[in-house]
């Protein structure tokens, strides 16, 4: 028999926001010498969390489910962010948290405005809902606040997605143009402020977390700067009642509790973060070298990648498609005109010998 799909899904096409490194590996039948493609950290995670986890493996604790209401956690977060716990959400990363917000807010047929190129997972999640994209341009590398504001007013939209720093091209806005935008929303339109890269920026110049707003979210997450993408584990700030939106709709057993474990210990690993930054910011300048000994442009990131300027697109599909038979496992944008990009992310000691031997070997072929 036919499957009875609803109108909607029968709408969508079969596709999926990233292809992941393992597919790719199972495809070129060897795995990848290098993985800096998938933004994650390849530092690993914090001795401290790695500790509890252990512990709790040893005590048998994975027999339970995690604490539905991440109490321990949520406190930790509240302290860090000086808000109350009730206006943290914490969830299966802050993918799972954006497709929550878009449940809970987004109606077939509800306007959404994001720029062009932006994060696709938010886009697959506002599809996956019924609504309806409005995209807006970069402007040199950068997301485009003005303009993606006028876009808000002009289609009355229901959600305003901006991430700071941006993915792909790692820029970052200054914190007043985030707060003019916060300030001259629309009324009825809600403020996606995805802040995943937050902890590498070299100038975090954030708006200060206000959660008297009713109209702004703001995401975090465990899986870049403390290495525990693999757990998934994110939270989100915002006004209590938005909070309790969340609380309405979201698996309260959804969670790992080890990921919970390891991100409270994580928090308090006073110097763990420091140094991931620092390794971070080292791993930047590398990339920027490399480029410079190529004659090739880049920009200056505030995330653990960098946007390196291949010339043309068809030098960066072909770039990427050397690299990754090379074993070399790397992405870029694919929206004009970022898609002449490739996205290098930070990588280990000994990715980054790999990955720049290779690029350095293959770039005359280019």
């Amino acid at each position: 028999m036919p499957i009875p799909f609803t109108p909607l899904v029968k709408s969508l096409p079969s596709t999926v926001p990233f292809v992941g490194p393992e597919t790719l590996e199972r495809l070129r039948g060897s795995p990848f010498k290098a993985r800096i493609g998938a933004n994650e950290s390849a530092f690993g995670m914090s001795q401290l969390a790695a500790n509890a986890m252990r512990a709790a493996i040893e005590n048998d604790e994975c027999a339970w489910y995690a604490d539905p209401e991440s109490f321990e956690l949520r406190t930790l977060l509240a302290e860090k962010h000086s808000v109350q716990p009730d206006e943290i959400c914490v969830d299966a990363g802050i993918d799972t948290l954006l497709g929550l917000a878009v449940r809970m807010l987004v109606e077939p047929g509800s306007q959404v405005v994001t720029s062009l190129g932006a994060y696709p997972t938010f886009n697959y999640h506002v599809s996956g809902y019924g609504g309806v994209l409005k995209t807006v341009p970069y402007r040199d590398n950068h997301e485009d606040a003005e303009t993606l504001l006028a876009a808000a007013h002009e289609h009355s939209a229901r959600m305003l997605y901006l991430s700071n720093p941006d993915n792909p091209m790692g820029t970052q806005l200054p914190g007043d143009a985030i707060n003019t935008l916060i300030n001259s929303l629309p009324a009825d339109c809600i403020f996606i402020l995805d802040e995943a890269y937050i902890d590498f920026s070299a100038n975090p110049d954030a708006p200060a977390i206000d959660t008297s707003n009713n109209q702004v979210m703001r995401f975090r997450t465990f899986s870049k700067a403390y290495g525990l993408a693999g757990m998934r584990i994110g939270y989100v700030i915002a006004h209590r009642d938005l909070i309790t939106g969340f609380n309405k709709i979201r698996n309260h057993f959804g969670l790992n509790r080890l990921a919970q474990i390891a991100a409270a210990a994580s928090l308090q690993d006073a110097g763990f973060l420091t140094e991931i930054q620092q390794r971070v910011a080292e791993g930047r300048e590398h990339i920027y070298t490399l480029a410079r000994a190529h004659n090739l442009s880049f920009v200056e990131s505030s995330t653990n990648f960098v946007a390196v300027d291949m010339g043309s697109t068809e030098a960066a599909n072909k770039m990427l498609e050397e690299l990754n038979a090379a074993g070399i496992f790397i992405r870029k944008p694919s929206v004009p005109p970022l898609d002449r990009y490739l996205r290098v992310g930070v990588g280990t000691e000994r990715e980054h010998q790999v990955f720049s031997d290779t690029f350095s070997a293959l770039i005359s072929r280019i």
